[in-house]
């Protein structure tokens, strides 16, 4: 009985010494994951878009915080570095930071980018002088005018193509308020924006008789979507633009994204 007794007790011993070896083991490798996946860091380069990106505005612009939102929706902590369009396309391209917005979609990108889910939409107009009306239906029609525009911009593939071919010219500044200052002195003619880009430039960068200077044809240009761009050369690219669009979709059907864009209008006709 006695030696029963006993051998029952070293059972009971090894069981005990058994689950707390595997409550250890199961701890040990459930932390670090945990760990990491609260310390995930991406970084994602984004050019300067006033009212949607600027370093000028508090949160950095309207899509800038709704990209930080939505990528910490999903666990993921985005640091935002701000960069000139093309270095910030270079740089993105060949992998040094694991995303980037916002651009629209050309077929020649997905070469080098994988494109997330539509994140804003957007209006192009032309912008020209008041005392200098113009009129067109197609890209021969501005044929006569010098165009200005942005360094590396594309403002989609019909007015792409007139200027890839030489049917039309374009004079590309650095920013809105040096094709602005163009426009002004008849330097350029017309100057396509998006229409809320175009408007808080020059009530940010113009004196009131500047701006009552110049206004924009109320044919669109384009009609266009922007993305967030996931590099090829990283090998998490694709993970990260199905985590990010699941958190968009999520944003949009909580009215969080409706909310983010009023506060846009609001700001614009206050």
């Amino acid at each position: 009985m006695e030696s029963t007794l006993k051998g029952l007790c070293r059972g009971l011993r090894y069981l005990s010494v058994l689950c707390a070896m595997t409550i250890a083991t199961v701890t040990s490798l459930s932390l670090p994951v945990t760990a990491l996946a609260a310390d995930e860091k991406i970084t994602v380069t984004v050019g300067e878009w006033p009212p949607f990106l600027s370093q000028e505005i508090e949160g950095k612009g309207v899509i800038a915080e709704m990209i930080v939102e939505i990528f910490a929706s999903q666990g993921i902590e985005a640091e935002l570095t701000f960069l000139p369009w093309g270095r910030g396309y270079h740089e993105a391209a060949i992998g040094q930071f694991q995303a980037m917005g916002v651009w629209m979609h050309k077929s020649e990108r997905e070469e080098e980018f994988i494109y997330s889910d539509p994140v804003l939409k957007e209006q192009f107009v032309f912008f020209h002088r008041k005392d200098k009306p113009f009129d067109w239906a197609k890209m021969d029609d501005l044929k006569p005018y010098r165009l200005g525009g942005g360094i590396k911009y594309s403002y989609g593939p019909e007015l792409d193509a007139a200027l890839a071919d030489g049917t039309l010219i374009m004079d590309r500044g650095a920013n809105d308020k040096v094709n602005f200052q163009k426009l002004l002195v008849d330097r350029v003619q017309i100057y396509p924006q998006e229409m809320s880009v175009g408007y808080y430039a020059l009530s940010r960068d113009f004196s009131p008789e500047e701006r009552a200077q110049i206004t924009h044809h109320p044919k669109a240009i384009l009609n266009n979507l922007s993305y967030v761009l996931f590099p090829k050369a990283l090998k998490g690219s694709a993970e990260l633009v199905a985590r990010f669009n699941k958190g968009l979709k999520e944003y949009r059907e909580s009215g969080a994204y409706d909310r983010m864009m009023k506060r846009l209008t609001d700001d614009e006709t206050s």
